[in-house]
């Protein structure tokens, strides 16, 4: 089996932004004073119609300029007014340049010139598909894994992949895949790690190379887990027949210890009673049998000896 690589995950690039928070402030004042502002604009435009047959052209057209001009100014100045639900955040760039993050939920106010992109920090789920690989033996086996996780660092999610979903899933698979070859499916040696036998061990070093491959990203790994693990169909039932031909063996072998005890234990009892004496001859023949009976598949048929000991 080869040498376990997860101990030197593989390196990402640094990221060349980080999230910090944006300049936002309560929206329920900027909407208040812009409503303010639709409201004089309009009053503006109001008044100079209204008295532009009393004053001249040129004031009349001042009033209902500065009104639209107003208006206007309320109306950008409402463009910056976000909403912001738990779990969801927005990225602001302002002329292609990150400006920082909103994470406060409710309603907030930015620089109007600025574009926003929503994007949700929620707690998600990847499931992979079955895939067939080959172990740390060279079996064919198929195998999935379920991933949770979460976008911690908005701006490297936005800016330093192209898309993140898409990064997590696929890294997803790889790691799944390099950890099935780096180990087998059961382990020949008992202190050796195997997908089946030690499936916490191997499912924490997952997680550690699953962090190592999306932190690029600023995504954080929560959990990971197999959700199915078996050999692939066209060697399962050879292996079946593998894991029955070790469960019988170590039953025998069980089997034949316990007789060995059985035996031992009969004839020191025989030796310490005195119940009668044999040499070493008749004391082979005694375990031959004993064995026979204790680690016989059927059960053993008596043969009566109606002569002596010896005959």
């Amino acid at each position: 089996m080869s040498t376990n690589s997860t101990e030197h995950p593989p390196t990402t690039p640094a990221p060349r932004v980080r999230e910090l928070p944006a300049n936002d402030i309560g929206g329920g004042l900027a909407l208040l004073l812009g409503l303010v502002g639709l409201l004089a604009g309009a009053g503006l435009v109001a008044t100079g119609v209204a008295t532009s047959s009393h004053v001249a052209g040129g004031a009349t057209a001042a009033l209902v300029a500065a009104g639209i001009l107003v208006g206007l100014a309320a109306i950008i100045a409402m463009s910056g007014l976000n909403t912001i639900a738990p779990g969801q955040a927005k990225v602001v760039q302002l002329f292609g340049r990150y400006r920082g993050t909103i994470r406060n939920e409710g309603l907030r106010w930015v620089n109007p010139f600025t574009s926003r992109e929503d994007i949700s920090t929620r707690v998600r789920n990847h499931e992979t598909p079955v895939m067939k690989v080959n172990d740390a033996y060279g079996n064919p086996i198929e195998l999935a894994a379920v991933v949770v996780w979460k976008v911690e660092d908005t701006a490297q999610a936005m800016f330093a992949v192209e898309d993140f979903q898409e990064f997590v899933s696929t890294q997803t698979e790889a790691a799944v895949r390099h950890i099935a070859i780096e180990y087998p499916y059961d382990a020949h040696d008992d202190d050796a790690l195997s997908l089946r036998g030690n499936a916490e061990e191997i499912t924490e070093k997952l997680a550690l190379e699953l962090h190592a491959r999306v932190e690029t990203a600023g995504v954080r790994i929560i959990e990971s887990r197999f959700t199915h693990l078996a050999y692939a169909p066209e060697i399962a039932s050879a292996m079946l027949q593998r894991q029955q031909a070790g469960a019988v063996v170590a039953a025998r072998k069980l089997i034949v210890e316990g007789a060995v005890g059985m035996v031992e234990q009969a004839l020191e009892r025989i030796n310490e009673q005195g119940i009668v004496e044999l040499d070493e001859e008749r004391k082979a023949a005694m375990v031959s049998n004993l064995m026979v009976v204790l680690c016989g598949d059927r059960a053993a048929q008596p043969v009566l000896n109606t002569g002596s000991l010896y005959q």
